[in-house]
């Protein structure tokens, strides 16, 4: 069953690196993540209620989920669609983001104390000299070093809103857990999307809101959920291994 779940991930993850330039190509980038994160927390809303998962969280397991939520959301997308606007082009960014497991072990390592393996820190330091590699004299092309380093901060803060599931209390009805990080990623998107993106944000309606309702409704609401799932698991494991 993990394998399906796994596998069902990556399809849908990696569907967002077509689906988000996509997206930054018709919509200003603030503008369009507040509202992708405002329609899928008004799609699980209705949903949470109806499975009637319990929603009672103490106040710091709200502010563990927000958090997650904000890095996971509102950081590492905002990161990542400012670098779309600024020329790094999908196939560079879903490469940066593939880099994300091996610094997430160790990261585990340096903040967690969780073994880590020379091999994975080799594998890093290689994966990263491959990407300056294949860029070269191109970087210009891909939103030049500005860009680079958008999407470079936007791996580090997904490394860290997936280590941040694994502190996320296994009791948490999983529904809720999504609703609850996509809400609290709206309101420092909708302030920078007033700030940077302006009221001039929408250039081609149609293609933006194509881009916004599959962006919500499989990249944010399906994407989370599976990924919520994976992480149960491999902490299920880590509790029966020990």
């Amino acid at each position: 069953f993990q394998w399906v779940v796994a596998i069902a991930f990556v399809l849908v993850w990696s569907s967002g690196y077509i689906s988000g330039p996509a997206g930054v190509d018709a919509v200003a980038p603030f503008t369009l993540l507040a509202a992708r994160f405002a329609l899928a927390a008004a799609v699980l809303v209705p949903l949470a209620r109806w499975r009637r998962g319990p929603l009672r969280m103490d106040r710091r397991t709200l502010r563990q989920v927000a958090l997650v939520g904000v890095t996971m959301n509102a950081v590492q997308f905002g990161l990542m669609y400012l670098a779309f606007d600024a020329g790094l082009g999908a196939t560079l960014g879903a490469l940066l983001h593939s880099l994300s497991p091996v610094l997430t072990v160790v990261l585990a390592g340096l903040l967690l104390g969780e073994r880590v393996r020379r091999v994975q820190v080799l594998g890093l330091a290689i994966g990263v000299a491959g990407v300056v590699l294949v860029l070269g004299p191109d970087i210009d092309e891909a939103g030049g070093a500005f860009g680079v380093t958008l999407g470079l901060l936007s791996m580090l803060a997904l490394s860290l809103g997936t280590m941040g599931q694994r502190w996320i209390p296994s009791g948490v009805d999983p529904w809720w857990s999504a609703t609850v990080q996509f809400t609290a990623s709206i309101p420092p998107l909708a302030v920078l999307a007033l700030l940077v993106d302006g009221t001039d944000a929408v250039s081609e309606p149609g293609k933006g809101l194509a881009a916004l309702v599959y962006l919500a409704a499989v990249n944010s609401v399906i994407g989370l959920l599976l990924l919520g799932v994976l992480v149960g698991a491999i902490n299920l494991y880590l509790m029966l291994r020990d």
